[in-house]
């Protein structure tokens, strides 16, 4: 099976490190969270990728052609800078070959079975399926007593809801509901929903973003530290 990486987007939020280089070849420990991602999935024998490229593109192509080490199949798809997520998965429909396909954003590692949310995706037979985690507080809470005293002091829990964590399995049916102007979550997933063809498979397990310095500082510690959960391989 193939996996389609989103890896065009400018990366706002960590421009610190993105005036200068796209925000997939920002590095964790000496490589680009990209690359960490691809061996996340041939970890579990899915070798083919196809990149959907888009701000300062060329850099991840020219990384890859001189670093592909891994004999990875790649494919770049330059699916243009100001494109969304639904108008990027949109222009790689040609390159599609079967049935089903992987998709992922390209900025969030996890330690989630790849193979286990594949079978998921088939027994359950719906067009998406989404990979949803637990939500962090981004914030240490308190907990209270009957009598408003403190019992306790939590460093960042884990909430009650789940989120997106950015591991998918499409069908490709799924192109039939990237419309020209949708956007991917709030239009396609949203009618997918209303037809019942989206399902969450449930991680409990690791999954950290890299949208800010400082989660990339902590992933890089993480690394360095040999605590780095994603590493599968």
């Amino acid at each position: 099976m193939q996996t389609v990486i989103l890896c065009g987007g400018k990366g706002t939020r960590l421009r610190e490190l993105t005036e200068e280089l796209p925000k997939p070849l920002v590095e964790i420990g000496g490589k680009p969270i990209l690359w960490h991602l691809m061996k996340i999935y041939s970890h579990y024998g899915f070798k083919e990728f196809i990149l959907c490229l888009g701000y300062k593109g060329e850099m991840i192509k020219d990384y890859f052609s001189k670093n592909n080490k891994e004999n990875w199949k790649i494919t770049f798809a330059d699916t243009g800078e100001d494109s969304n997520k639904a108008e990027r998965i949109k222009k790689i429909q040609k390159y599609i070959k079967e049935e089903n396909f992987f998709v992922s954003y390209g900025d969030d590692v996890s330690d989630v079975n790849i193979k286990k949310v594949l079978d998921f995706h088939l027994k359950n037979e719906k067009i998406v399926t989404l990979t949803a985690v637990n939500l962090l507080s981004p914030f240490g809470v308190i907990e209270l007593g009957n009598n408003n005293e403190i019992i306790d002091f939590k460093e960042k829990p884990k909430l009650d809801y789940w989120m997106n964590g950015g591991y998918f399995v499409f069908n490709k049916k799924i192109f039939g509901y990237l419309k020209e102007g949708y956007d991917l979550e709030k239009d396609a997933f949203a009618e997918l929903a209303k037809e019942k063809q989206i399902v969450a498979f449930k991680h409990d397990g690791f999954w950290k973003s890299m949208n800010t310095f400082k989660e990339v500082v902590e992933l890089n510690e993480l690394w360095e530290s040999n605590k780095a959960p994603w590493k599968v391989w």
